[in-house]
């Protein structure tokens, strides 16, 4: 498996906001820099209409904080910058000590490929102020875009069925990165394989790829660039069938499969890039079963996503392999996730917590204190439920959750058995973590999903699971709420 380090430079500390760098430096000039703080990221609503999100960004999280170091290099481009009165904005005995910081936080996460829910913690980070502050953007970096992406590829997966998926979007991606990390996030939330040849490289991905239309264009006549594909890659021979006609392609193809049969290989089958997919994809199945290919695939492509496949198979198309691009790695739809990173508690060392809330005039963006954790519920073979709560202030048998909207809504969680989500990754900046690979990750995205049910999985207007505070963080909350607006 490759690290950041081996994309980009030893460092990436300078990956962040100007803001993280001047509050940093505002911590240290004020003395409260080594406060212990904790910070939560999270999202306030899934992607795309779905009920939920897979959460994807630790190995690369991994990757950064073992990584993290301001250099040389850093602290000298930090020294020529300048505020209003053009003097320098941050003085030389503040850029020593970025230059001497080490990473030091201790990091709980939910493991790569957990199913997850609106407001959430993805990951719970507390140390040092300063060191907290520091992270925030390359955090949500990280976790916001393969997040989506993997959402989005779950979805496609859903919509699939047993049907092969594969990625092929590094050509409309978002630069070098948007190709790389989107096809890891796609593989993770369900693709089989990528076109992404770099990606196979750095992350074990399996590529799939054969040839495009102008290697047909490039030839006299179609027939000819089949048969000469067949002799230069007889094992790799699936065959673009919509450059001129495509029915007509097809019969091109079953030709040249026949020629290469005899020459002891086997076509795999077809692709169709355009037109009724339904249709054509019906009459090519038909064309290839007389032809003598009842096992040569057809692949579909042309600006697919969930919808057009759910589509498509509804209108009885005989699909075999979906290759999604476009609306897949750049997360058409909805380009952005939406997480943010909010401090929940501070304290000076060795002192007692201070929670700490954000308000806002819109209740979705008030943010929840404490040190929380997620306990999810399980009875009878599904899951039941998910808690949010304060590991300070843990309930001590049944636990009732409370819908952070509307504290009417309540739901003892009645279980057979329970689990935690968040796990450690760091302690004290050291990894006590174990990455999975991507096989386990992927087995493990699908074993939770047949644990919540169906009406979850839903594609369109999907069932809410429940997922709420626990009453006393709730009420914790409330009492914060309160004091802050000045009623108690």
């Amino acid at each position: 498996m490759s690290t950041l380090t081996d994309l980009y430079s030893s460092s990436l500390a300078l990956l962040t906001d100007l803001y993280q760098l001047t509050m940093g430096y505002s911590y240290w000039k004020s003395g409260t820099a080594d406060k212990e703080a904790v910070f939560h990221l999270f999202f306030r609503k899934a992607p795309f209409g779905n009920a939920f999100t897979v959460a994807c960004g630790l190995r690369y999280t991994i990757d950064f904080l073992q990584n993290f170091r301001i250099t040389e290099s850093d602290t000298k481009y930090l020294s020529t910058l300048r505020g209003a009165d053009q003097n320098p904005l941050f003085s030389d005995e503040f850029l020593q000590h970025l230059g001497e910081l080490r990473f030091q936080c201790n990091v709980d996460a939910v493991p790569e490929g957990t199913i997850v829910f609106p407001q959430e913690p993805m990951l719970r980070i507390s140390g040092s102020l300063l060191e907290c502050q520091l992270l925030e953007t390359a955090l949500l970096n990280l976790w916001n875009f393969q997040t989506l992406i993997a959402t989005k590829s779950i979805r496609i997966r859903e919509a699939a069925g047993s049907a092969k998926v594969v990625e092929f979007g590094a050509r409309r991606a978002q630069g070098p990165d948007g190709a790389l990390t989107a096809s890891y996030a796609a593989y993770i939330g369900g693709c089989d394989s990528t076109s992404n040849v770099l990606a196979g490289k750095l992350f074990g991905i399996p590529v799939t790829g054969t040839h495009a239309h102008s290697w047909v264009m490039s030839f006299e006549d179609e027939r000819t660039a089949y048969d000469t594909y067949a002799k230069c890659m007889p094992n790799n021979c699936i065959f673009l069938v919509d450059t001129y006609d495509t029915l007509e392609g097809v019969r091109h193809a079953i030709e040249t499969g026949l020629r290469l049969r005899s020459e002891g290989h086997e076509m795999q089958g077809i692709r169709l890039d355009s037109g009724d997919l339904a249709y054509l994809s019906i009459e090519a199945r038909k064309l290839l079963d007389e032809g003598g290919f009842p096992d040569a695939v057809i692949v579909a492509t042309n600006d697919l996503d969930e919808s057009i496949i759910s589509s498509l198979k509804l209108q009885g198309a005989r699909i075999d392999v979906w290759g999604v691009g476009t609306k897949l790695i750049t997360g058409y739809d909805q380009p952005a996730l939406g997480g943010v990173y909010k401090l929940a508690a501070i304290r000076n060392p060795g002192d007692k917590w201070t929670y700490k809330i954000k308000l806002s005039e819109q209740s979705i963006k008030v943010s929840t204190p404490g040190l929380q954790q997620i306990r999810r519920f399980m009875a009878d073979g599904l899951y039941i439920g998910d808690a949010i709560y304060d590991l300070e202030n843990a309930p001590d048998a049944v636990y009732t959750i409370v819908d952070p909207f509307d504290m009417t809504r309540r739901k003892k969680m009645v279980a057979d058995s329970s689990t935690d989500l968040l796990v450690p990754i760091f302690r004290r900046g050291k990894l006590v973590y174990t990455m999975p690979d991507n096989e386990t990750i992927k087995a493990s995205v699908y074993d939770q999903l047949t644990k919540f049910h169906p009406s979850i999985r839903r594609l369109l207007n999907p069932h809410e699971y429940p997922v709420g505070l626990e009453l006393s963080l709730q009420q914790l909350k409330t009492d914060l709420i309160l004091k802050a607006r000045g009623f108690s």
